[in-house]
């Protein structure tokens, strides 16, 4: 199994905790649950989110990824059954009744499926497979495709450590938010719509 070389490992190291420190969608995502449900949902969520992640390492590993970004057809269909899906869940937040804190605190395992889904189909991921880290693999070395589960799987637990970070610091405010559920309920549903909507004005290029 052919391994990227350190240099290269540190500079998609550094590079990788750069753009992940930069709110993007899967932060917003992480910090609204967090904010909404508390710590241990924000960490089902990042679990969650992550193990999404896990599907696009494979699918670039195997090149799927590139068949998608390279379809016109087929992005779209990601884009928008993402985009539609993202939409719904904040429509059904904008819908759903408040019920009692005891009950919502169970819900960690549907956040962690609706991570996962919320991040397979996020073609901005397969994105950043397809465009940011083949700059780091040298054919040269052989096995590129190691080569790319290698730095995939790097950039999962990076990415795992720092949303980690925003879900504990939400999940420490959240008490506020707590105090204030219907309207923090209405503006979480309006991150999500506005994730979808993000989502299906995602370019190929």
């Amino acid at each position: 199994m052919v391994v990227p070389s350190f240099s290269a490992v540190e500079v998609f190291a550094l590079a990788s905790i750069a753009l992940l420190l930069v709110p993007g969608p899967a932060v917003l995502y992480v910090v609204a649950q967090s904010a909404e449900y508390g710590r241990a949902a924000g960490l089902a969520s990042v679990a969650g989110i992550h193990a999404g992640t896990i599907v696009h390492i494979v699918a670039a590993t195997v090149g799927l990824s590139a068949l998608i970004v390279a379809s016109a057809t087929a992005f779209t269909a990601v884009k928008l059954v993402g985009a539609c899906y993202l939409i719904y869940v904040g429509i059904r937040k904008l819908l759903e009744r408040d019920v009692p804190l005891r009950v919502r605190q169970g819900t960690q395992r549907r956040l962690f499926a609706q991570g996962v889904v919320v991040n397979v189909l996020n073609p901005k991921t397969a994105l950043f497979f397809l465009a940011f880290l083949p700059q780091f693999v040298d054919s040269s070395r052989g096995a590129t495709w190691s080569q790319v589960f290698v730095l995939g799987v790097l950039f999962m637990l990076l990415g795992f450590m720092t949303d980690s970070l925003y879900a504990l610091t939400a999940g420490t405010i959240a008490g506020v938010f707590r105090r204030r559920r219907k309207a923090f309920r209405y503006g979480s549903g309006a991150v999500f719509i506005g994730l979808g909507t993000m989502a299906a004005l995602t370019k190929r290029n």
